[in-house]
């Protein structure tokens, strides 16, 4: 396998071993971002600010005060929102898991 390959799939391994809590946390860091568009992704999924509330977990006027400035997510919820916009099948799998 060339250099670049081998390369990648190590860090294919190391992201599932991220994923899996099987890794030592002070090998990574995880950057959450101080601001996140909350209506730039709402917009893109093509929910309304209700539907996207519900769909997540959020009150609407969560979801309101958020994208009017009022008031930022906290860090926890920055980076589900973040989740969301990313990956939003994965966590609509595992809402509804039973």
């Amino acid at each position: 396998m060339k250099k670049t390959g081998s390369k990648i799939l190590q860090g294919a391994r190391e992201a599932l071993a991220i994923a899996k809590g099987e890794a030592d946390p002070s090998a990574y860091r995880v950057h959450v971002p101080a601001e996140v568009d909350t209506k730039s992704i709402r917009g893109r999924m093509g929910l309304s600010q209700n539907a996207f509330a519900k769909r997540y977990g959020f009150t609407p006027s969560q979801v309101r005060d958020w994208e009017q400035g009022r008031f930022c997510p906290t860090g926890a919820t920055r980076a589900y929102i973040m989740v969301i916009a990313r990956e939003p099948d994965a966590v609509d799998r595992a809402l509804h898991a039973a």
